[in-house]
């Protein structure tokens, strides 16, 4: 793996993941709830700088918000302290139609928001 990377496509993404790569989604906690990766730490853009020190620790941290516009921004802010971040290309979006597993809480059925 090379931390030089900006970004990767969702097939990637979750080869990474299933390899034990971690995956930050940066979406708000309304979008998380409608449905995430299972194996995805949410920590929200909106206190994204307050939780710095929660980024997971790895060669490299995948980064995805809905469709990537917001994890370029975030994995750029990481990039300059030094977390090799990577933005997941096309957001949860690409995760979903990449056939990546997606998981809602209570029992409801899990979509992208």
């Amino acid at each position: 793996m090379s931390a030089a990377r900006a970004s990767v496509s969702a097939a990637e993404a979750l080869r990474l993941v299933a390899t034990g790569v971690p995956l930050v989604d940066v979406r708000e906690t309304d979008e998380w709830d409608a449905g995430h990766a299972p194996q995805a730490v949410l920590l929200p853009l909106s206190t994204l700088g307050e939780h710095l020190d929660d980024v997971p620790e790895g060669d490299e941290v995948l980064v995805v918000c809905r469709s990537g516009v917001r994890s370029a921004r975030v994995v750029a802010a990481l990039r300059q302290r030094g977390v090799p971040a990577v933005d997941v290309e096309g957001g949860m979006l690409a995760w979903r139609d990449a056939e990546g597993e997606l998981t809602a809480d209570e029992g409801r059925e899990a979509t992208v928001r």
